[in-house]
This record gives structure tokens, sequence and C-alpha cells, in this order.
């Protein structure tokens, strides 16, 4: 339970100085796993020239919750979205934040859906200055989209709804070198309008995963400014207030996983690296304190040399206590 507070507090802190999770410069990592990725239908997209960026959890004051997926207007021509990931990391979730490049970049083979299968982007490309779109894996209803073209590819990702890269119950798959190449490109951040986005999402109680079960109030939406305009007929008193204490959120009542075979043994691990360490030097003074609770043992003249055979600041001595108990008992 203190190494769990201790992780709410530095989470905590790190969000009130910036309450969106996707800000640059932004350090998260989590103790527990993200819940699974939600199954939603994607918005029939606005008009030509915007690229669809998929949903993900990001974490806040009060735990995970859900960014909705959303059209966006690419911040210049040619460069394409790399999205955000979790990634396991010495014995924590870390948050990669997503951004814009001429290539995509490694999100940590999380299969997003919509083009976004784990690897690389299905759903268009840019030609010429002009983003032509493919058909196969975009919602494009009625719209007058001119640059279009078919393209099926084959999916090969063991990892559905699988929302973290790593890790026990995590997608195992790592950098390709164009990946890590696409990593050293020079990077835009997220636009001033997906930030808007972040923000809203961090405000609306009904994205939170200990409020929705895993299943956002809003999975996805047309554009940032529709959800933008979602969130601000919410009366303020019922949003999330930023920079709320993160020890309000439960992880266990959280849907760490759903009903995926992943979810048991994701919080193990998480649990025993931070624990553990933070449990043992607190608790390891007591069985140092007992040595000088023991006078009686050395008024009598038959036991004094053995507690100077073993001298009470040295920690790895204790266990030696076991067999000099065992040799009293039997006068």
């Amino acid at each position: 339970m203190i190494s769990k507070l201790l992780r709410n507090i530095v989470v905590g802190a790190a969000l009130i100085a910036a309450p969106s999770a996707s800000f640059a410069g932004v350090f998260i990592q989590v103790g527990f796993a993200p819940p699974i990725l939600p199954v939603y239908a994607q918005p029939v997209i606005p008009g030509d020239g915007y690229i669809w960026t998929p949903g993900y959890w990001a974490y806040g004051p009060e735990g995970y919750y859900w960014i909705p997926g959303t059209w966006v207007l690419a911040p210049t021509p040619g460069y394409l979205w790399t999205p955000a990931y979790w990634g396991w990391e010495g014995g924590f979730y870390h948050f990669h934040e997503g951004y814009w490049g001429p290539h995509i970049g490694f999100y940590g083979g999380i299969n997003y859906g919509f083009g976004y299968f784990g690897s690389g982007f299905e759903g268009g490309e840019w030609r010429g200055g002009h983003f032509f779109y493919n058909t196969a894996y975009g919602n494009f209803g009625g719209a007058h989209i001119t640059n279009v073209y078919v393209h099926n590819v084959t999916v090969v990702n063991n990892y559905n709804h699988v929302s973290f890269n790593g890790g026990a119950g995590g997608v195992q798959v790592h950098a390709s070198a164009s990946e890590m190449a696409a990593v050293r490109e020079p990077h835009v951040q997220p636009t001033a309008m997906q930030q808007q986005h972040f923000q809203a999402a961090a405000q609306d109680r009904g994205q939170l995963a200990s409020v929705n079960g895993g299943r956002p109030q809003m999975a996805a939406a047309r554009t940032p400014q529709e959800f933008t305009a979602h969130v601000n007929a919410i009366p303020a008193t019922q949003r999330v207030a930023p920079g709320a204490p993160g020890a309000r959120f439960n992880p266990a009542s959280q849907p760490n996983g759903g009903a995926h075979p992943a979810a048991a043994p994701v919080t193990r691990p998480a649990a025993q690296p931070q624990a553990r360490p933070a449990f043992q030097p607190q608790s390891e003074p007591r069985p140092q304190a007992q040595p000088q609770n023991q006078p009686r043992p050395q008024a009598q003249p038959q036991n004094q040399p053995r507690p100077q055979a073993h001298p009470a600041p040295a920690p790895h001595e204790a266990p030696r206590e076991a067999p000099r108990e065992r040799e009293e008992k039997p006068r």
C-alpha cells in the first residue's frame, strides 16, 4: 500500500504541473497496466486532408482515461502520425508520446486498427503534397474524397486489444531498423488542436476506466472540436478536477485487461519490483530492535559470549537468532 501511494504521489505531482499525460517532456510511469483497447467504430472523415489518429489510454490524477480517436489535419504536408503507446520498462509501464514525422516510428506493435496494425500505417500515404486514402481501411461515408486507392494487406498480429508493449501479457515486439531511423528524424509535437483534444479527455469523467469499466463513454470523435464541445457541455462540478489526488483511484477496481488472459499476470510483476524494495528497508529495523530487548540472556554468564559474536549493526546476522533460541529451549 505504501509503494502504491508513493507511485500515485509521484505521477500525480507530475500531472499537476501538466494535467495532460500527452504533453512533451512529461515523464509518466505507472505500476499497473492500462486496460485493453476498446472496440469502436470510426467516424466518417470530415473532409480531404484529414488523417486518422487512434484513441489510447492516458493516465491522469484519477487513473487511466481514454483519449478518443479522431480525424486531424497534419501540421505540414508529408508528415505522418506515430501513435502514443505504453511500454513495460524497468518494472513500470512508461508512456511514450505520439508525434508527427516524415515516417511512422515505433508504437509498440500495438494494433490500434484503422490502418495502424502494429507497424507503419496502411490508411493512406502522401503523394506530391497530397494525401491519398486507402479506402480499405477508413470510413469515408459520403465525404467527397478524390485521392483514393484500394490496397488490402494481410494483418499478422496476435495481440488484438492489448494496449501495451513488453512485460507479462504485453506485445512482444521490438523496433525495426526503419522504425529506429524514424525515431531519429525531426519530429513535430501534437498540434494545438490535438492538445485541446487531450485536455478535454482528461476532464471528462466518463472517460475514466474506473468509471466506464474499460468501455469509454465516447471512444471516438469526428474532430477534436466535436469532442471538446461535448466536454464543455458537461457541468464543471461533474468534471475531473485538475490536480485531483491520484490516491482516489483504486487499481484493483479498474478493468486491467478485462477478460483478456493477460490481465491476471500483468499486475504481479508491476507490484513485486516496487513493493518489495519499499517494504524491506522499513521492516528490517524491527528484527534489529530485538537484540536490544534481550538483556535477560546477556545477564546469564553462559550466554554473554554469543551476543558478542553477532554484533547488532550487521543486518545479515539476524537469521542466526533462530539457532540461539533452539539452544535455550532445552535448558
